[in-house]
C-alpha cells in the first residue's frame, strides 16, 4: 500500500508540475484486478501528452519504480501500466471521443449497487 500511495504521488506531481489538465483519480479497489488506481489526464497537445508521458515515466524510474508504456509514438493517447497505478494521458478530443471516466464510474457504480 505504502508503494502505491508513493507512485500514486509521484504520477500526480508530475502531472502537476508538467502542467497536465483536468487530472482525474478514479479508484478502483475491489471493483477490477487490473489496478487500483486509475489517472486520467489531458496535455494540450500530441508533444505535451508525449512529454507528460516522459516526465512521468522519468520520476517512477528515478523513485526505483517500474513501468511500462504505450502511444508515445503518436501522442493522441498514452498510457502507462505502473502496475497498481493505471495512467491514461490524452489530446482533450481524444479524451471526450473514449470517455474513460463515464465508462469506468459506470463500472464502478454498478459493482458498488450488487
Amino acid at each position: 500500500m505504502v508503494q502505491e500511495n508513493e507512485i500514486l504521488n509521484i504520477v500526480k506531481t508530475s502531472l502537476e508540475d508538467g502542467k497536465a489538465e483536468n487530472v482525474v483519480i478514479i479508484d478502483l479497489r475491489g471493483k477490477t484486478s487490473i489496478a487500483n488506481e486509475m489517472v486520467i489526464a489531458s496535455g494540450t497537445s500530441d508533444r505535451h501528452v508525449i512529454s507528460l508521458s516522459q516526465r512521468v515515466q522519468e520520476s517512477l524510474k528515478a523513485a526505483g519504480h517500474k513501468s511500462v508504456s504505450e502511444g508515445e509514438n503518436k501522442g493522441d493517447w498514452v498510457l502507462i501500466d505502473a502496475y497498481d497505478v493505471i495512467v491514461h494521458i490524452f489530446r482533450p478530443e481524444v479524451r471526450d471521443f473514449y470517455n474513460l471516466e463515464k465508462m469506468w464510474q459506470a463500472v464502478a457504480n454498478m459493482r458498488e449497487a450488487e
